[in-house]
């Protein structure tokens, strides 16, 4: 099972939110995820939720993260040292 680390829309039609998410690549978008990772809101560039820590878990176990949270891996980065 390839497991991958992505983003998943969730809120209204013009109200995006999404949810980082630890999920089967052969599912949805919106599918069934094995694990919540943390929430993204992109009208205000804002990092709800981000657990740093069950990030690095499911890539020490083989998920491959997707370029999307690569850069809200960084602006975490960056504004948790700010």
């Amino acid at each position: 099972m390839a497991v991958k680390i992505r983003l998943a829309r969730i809120g209204k039609i013009h109200a995006p939110l999404y949810r980082i998410v630890a999920i089967d690549s052969r599912k949805k978008r919106d599918g069934e995820a094995l694990d919540i990772l943390g929430t993204y809101n992109p009208l205000t560039g804002d990092i709800v939720q981000f657990h740093n820590d069950r990030i690095n878990e499911w890539i020490a176990k083989g998920a491959v993260v997707t370029d999307a949270v690569k850069k809200l891996q960084k602006l975490h980065g960056k504004s948790a040292t700010a």
